[in-house]
């Protein structure tokens, strides 16, 4: 019964922005999500990655058909009611060794917007997390992921990709260097509390920003938040009043629609006499209409515009990249050796359990013609044809743990007659 590895997704590289967050699971969706998918038939185990440069179903599929990838794509349309021809031509599929290296890169952020970026790392913890939280993982994702994390570690201990690398949330401050001469005067609202928001203020703070106010819906966390800046709480409810004062306004709020729009814009660059303001949209779906750049003095970044800035610092960090993947093709060898050895110990075990049964059958019968059947006899003709056992199961079960593939695996259990391995059999 072979295992395989199933992901079926799109990014930054295959879809713009606007597609990704139409497809994107919210955090307390995942639980349900999960459960309908593990309801898709083929899927054995399964998990989503969704951020905001990419939606990835990954499914350990248990001999599954080549159909089990067009189950997830009309899957991922379900979930968010969306026809395959609104995102079908975005969508990329990997399988088998092709998925594992996939996930691990994407562990490692060689797959990311921005090379070295650390964030991805957490993002697929936390949503690992939910998977195993909900059922929907077992013992063949559980290794996949946490031996995706190991290997991330390994790429940010034995080469330089991150500190080489230009995180979003740096391009995102770095950004603001080219609109104002200054940031010592200028003030910063973070409208909501993502952590890629959080991470933009730390940045701007290092570089000196005068103050920071925080506007979320739960209002003691505007506090909490505040206070860590030494910044000011705002309302959510009374968001327009504030943003006259905002120069720098970085969105990262959960919401359906759009909390800002160009009506909105011009009328706190009338209050501000059309002083400039840039606003940096680090969420998705996105938190600030794109009609917004079409006005003077404002300057909009959303996230597929900061991963084009950041491509300014690409060689430095991609001569590291050249190390990292070689981390990682090493890597996917030692877990494709681990997963086909799924399948070789239950074929090892059943294979010596039906030929030691036909010799425990046979020594029965001849010791049974035996007039004399001296405790001697028995133990030399035990002895004997355990030995001669031992010697015709040599060379398989050698080959068997050498070259232990799906192809050898599924030949003996066919010519010796043994029945599909349990996939509980074994865990890691």
């Amino acid at each position: 019964m072979a295992r395989d590895l199933l992901i079926v997704g799109l990014n930054h590289r295959t879809a713009p922005v606007g597609l990704r967050e139409r497809l994107a699971f919210a955090a307390d969706d995942l639980t349900g999500a999960l459960g309908r998918l593990q309801a898709v038939p083929g899927v054995a185990e399964s998990a989503i990655v969704s951020t905001c440069n990419r939606v990835e179903v990954v499914a350990c599929t248990v001999d599954a058909e080549p159909e089990v990838a067009s189950e997830l794509e009309r899957y991922l349309g379900r979930e968010r009611a969306l026809g395959p021809e609104s995102f079908q031509a975005h969508l990329y599929v990997h399988r088998g060794r092709d998925a594992v290296r996939h996930l691990f890169r994407v562990a490692a952020s060689l797959d990311s917007m921005v090379v070295g970026e650390p964030q991805i790392l957490g993002q697929m913890k936390e949503q690992y997390a939910q998977a195993a939280a909900a059922g929907s993982s077992g013992a063949v994702l559980h290794k996949a992921f946490h031996r995706a994390f190991a290997v991330a570690k390994r790429v940010r201990t034995e080469t330089g990709i991150a500190g080489k690398a230009v995180s979003v949330a740096s391009v995102a401050a770095d950004l603001t260097r080219t609109i104002f001469a200054t940031l010592e005067d200028k003030t910063v609202m973070l409208i909501g509390a993502g952590k890629m928001s959080e991470l933009v203020a730390r940045h701007l703070k290092t570089r000196g920003v005068g103050s920071i106010m925080v506007a979320t819906r739960t209002f003691d966390h505007a506090v909490e938040l505040a206070r860590e800046f030494s910044g000011l709480p705002v309302p959510f409810e009374r968001l327009g009043e504030y943003l006259k004062l905002a120069d720098i306004v970085v969105g990262s709020a959960a919401a359906a629609d759009y909390l800002i729009g160009p009506g909105v814009v011009q009328e706190v660059l009338r209050a501000r006499k059309q002083k400039p303001m840039f606003l940096i949209d680090m969420a998705v779906p996105r938190n600030f209409d794109p009609a917004i750049n079409a006005l003077d003095n404002v300057y909009l970044y959303d996230m597929d515009d900061l991963g084009q800035t950041s491509a300014a610092n690409a060689g430095e960090r991609e001569r590291e990249a050249i190390r990292a993947e070689a981390i990682v093709a090493g890597e996917v060898d030692v877990f494709w050796r681990w997963l086909e050895g799924l399948e070789v110990v239950p074929t090892i075990v059943a294979l010596r359990e039906k030929i030691e049964a036909i010799r425990h059958a046979e020594l029965e019968k001849a010791l049974a013609s035996l007039q004399d059947q001296a405790p001697r006899h028995r133990a030399l003709l035990d002895a004997l044809t355990s030995s001669i056992v031992n010697k015709i199961l040599h060379a398989p079960l050698s080959s068997l743990k050498r070259d232990g593939h799906a192809d050898l695996v599924a030949s003996v259990r066919r010519l010796f007659g043994l029945e599909p391995p349990d996939p509980t059999d074994r865990d890691e």
